[in-house]
C-alpha cells in the first residue's frame, strides 16, 4: 500500500499536516474537526490496495469497481454523501505525434478528497503544491481540490490542443507540396488522434456545467472557479471542434489534388499514346508488304516517310504542349 500512496496530508484551515501512522487516524481526525479533510493521493491501485481506503470512507461498491478498473468516461454521481468525478487526462507524445489517455478519479466526502490516477498524464503533485501555496483558497474546503485537479486538467487540454495544431499546419503544408509524398494515412491518424481529444474533453462540458448552475452543493463556495474552469473548457471545445472540421477539408482538398494528379498523369500518357500512334500507323502500313505501295521502289522513299513520321511527332507534341496536356 506505500507504493500505492502518492501522498496523503491532513489540511486544517488552509495549512498542511503531514499524517503519521494509520490513514484510519486520519479520518477520524479530520472528522473531529470541521475546518479539517484529509486529501490522499493513489496511483493505480488494484482492488484489495482501494479495498483498504473504500471499507474505511464507505465507499459505494460500485464507484470503487470503476476507480480500479478505470476505462470511465467523464462523469460525476453521487453515492449518499459522497461525489464520485471521473476525468480524462490527456499527454502529448512528440515523437510520434500521439495522445495518451488517462484517467484520475475523485472520492469527495465529509472531510475527505481521495484523488486515484491511472496513466502517467497529469502527476498531482504540483496541483498539490500549488494549493498549498495558497491557504486562503484551501480554507473553502475539500472542493478545491476538486477545483484544482479540473483546472490544470483543462489547462493540459489546451497545451495538447495548441500541439494539435501544429501538426494540422504541417499536414496543410505537405498537401499542398506538389513534391510531397501521400499523406492519407498521417491525416487519418491525426484524425482518429483529435476524436480521441474530443471523447476526453467533450462529456466533461455537462459535468462542469452542473457544478456552475449549482447543482452540486459542495461546490458551493468554490463556483466562480469553477465558471472559469468551464470557460476555458468550452474555448478548447471550439477548438477540438474546429481541428476536426479542418482535418476534414484538408483530406477533402487532399483526395481532390491527388485526382487532379491522376488525371494529369492520364492526359500526358494519352498524349505521348497519340504521338506514338502516327509513326505506328505508318510503319504498320508499310509493314504489310504489298507489291504495289506508293514510293516502295523510290531510292528516297524510306528516308522520306522516316521524315513524315518525326514531322508528325513534332507536330502534335507541339500542339499537344501549347494546349497543356504535356
Amino acid at each position: 500500500m506505500p507504493g500505492v500512496i502518492v501522498d496523503r496530508a491532513v489540511y486544517t484551515d488552509g495549512t498542511r499536516r503531514d499524517l503519521e501512522g494509520d490513514i484510519s487516524d486520519a479520518f477520524a481526525l479530520a472528522r473531529r474537526e470541521p475546518r479539517s479533510f484529509v486529501w490522499i493521493g493513489l496511483f493505480e491501485p488494484d482492488e484489495a490496495e482501494f479495498d483498504l481506503v473504500g471499507q474505511e470512507l464507505g465507499l459505494h461498491p460500485l464507484a470503487a469497481e470503476d476507480a480500479v478498473s478505470a476505462h470511465q468516461r467523464p462523469k460525476i454521481e453521487r453515492y449518499d454523501d459522497t461525489l464520485f468525478i471521473v476525468l480524462k487526462t490527456l499527454s502529448y507524445v512528440d515523437a510520434t505525434s500521439d495522445i495518451e489517455v488517462g484517467e484520475i478519479m475523485l472520492f469527495l466526502g465529509p472531510g475527505f478528497v481521495v484523488t486515484v490516477r491511472h496513466g502517467a498524464g497529469n502527476p498531482l503533485g504540483p496541483v498539490r503544491e500549488r494549493l498549498e501555496q495558497n491557504p486562503e483558497l484551501l480554507r473553502h474546503g475539500a472542493t478545491t481540490v476538486l477545483y484544482a485537479v479540473c483546472d490544470e486538467v483543462v489547462d493540459n487540454y489546451g497545451r495538447v490542443a495548441r500541439e494539435v495544431e501544429v501538426d494540422i499546419i504541417g499536414l496543410e503544408r505537405a498537401v499542398f507540396d506538389p513534391s510531397a509524398r501521400d499523406v492519407t494515412a498521417d491525416i487519418y491518424s491525426l484524425k482518429r488522434e483529435v476524436l480521441e481529444f474530443r471523447g476526453a474533453e467533450d462529456p466533461l462540458v455537462p459535468v462542469m456545467e452542473e457544478i456552475v448552475r449549482g447543482r452540486v452543493p459542495e461546490c458551493g463556495t468554490t463556483r466562480e472557479y469553477f465558471r472559469d474552469v468551464l470557460d476555458h473548457l468550452l474555448r478548447v471545445d471550439e477548438q477540438v471542434d474546429a481541428h476536426n472540421e479542418l482535418l476534414n477539408s484538408i483530406l477533402a482538398a487532399h483526395l481532390a489534388l491527388l485526382g487532379k494528379r491522376q488525371n494529369e498523369d492520364m492526359r500526358k500518357i494519352s498524349a505521348w499514346a497519340a504521338i506514338i500512334a502516327v509513326p505506328t500507323a505508318i510503319a504498320g502500313i508499310y509493314g504489310m508488304n504489298f507489291e504495289h505501295m506508293p514510293e516502295r521502289h523510290w531510292t528516297f522513299g524510306y528516308p522520306l516517310v522516316l521524315v513524315v513520321m518525326a514531322v508528325s511527332c513534332v507536330v502534335l507534341f507541339r500542339r499537344l504542349r501549347k494546349s497543356g496536356w504535356l
